[in-house]
């Protein structure tokens, strides 16, 4: 089954407003986009009110990696397999992405800390949570058998 929204016409434009307007509904208090080394928008970072108090996280919008599973995937057209056909589809799956979180959080199945915690900066140097577990913790957790 090829990647999700890979046919979409939705500019890139549109789909970040439609996350704005997704994060704005939910009372952030600070938004901005991340942009790459190309000013390609690569992100959105957001600040919002926690019960733990005020917080920083970033989401990443990573279309090279959308670019790759398209390319390798031969049920796509060729003619799709672009840059910009990757960072439609990349923001359409972010904005789906963050939409179904909110509905998990609105509709009291899991807690916004429950969802988000990933995408929470963590340190002064901009690291995430995500990214300190990864590069400190993740290997010393182990499976229970």
């Amino acid at each position: 089954m090829p990647i999700m929204n890979y046919t979409t016409e939705v500019s890139v434009s549109k789909s970040m407003g439609e996350v704005i307007g997704a994060l704005t509904r939910r009372g952030v208090t600070r938004i901005s986009t991340l942009f790459d080394d190309e000013s390609v928008p690569s992100g959105i970072a957001f600040t919002m009110k926690t019960e733990y108090g005020t917080r920083e996280f970033e989401l990443p919008v990573r279309t090279e990696g959308v670019l790759r599973a398209m390319t390798a995937d031969p049920k796509i057209a060729r003619s799709k397999c672009n840059p910009d056909q990757a960072a439609r589809v990349a923001w359409r799956i972010a904005k789906d992405w963050l939409e179904a979180q909110a509905a998990l959080i609105d509709a009291e199945l899991a807690t916004l800390d429950e969802v988000m915690v990933p995408y929470m900066i963590a340190d002064s140097d901009g690291r995430t949570v995500y990214d300190l577990v990864r590069a400190e913790g993740l290997k010393a957790l182990e499976t229970k058998k």
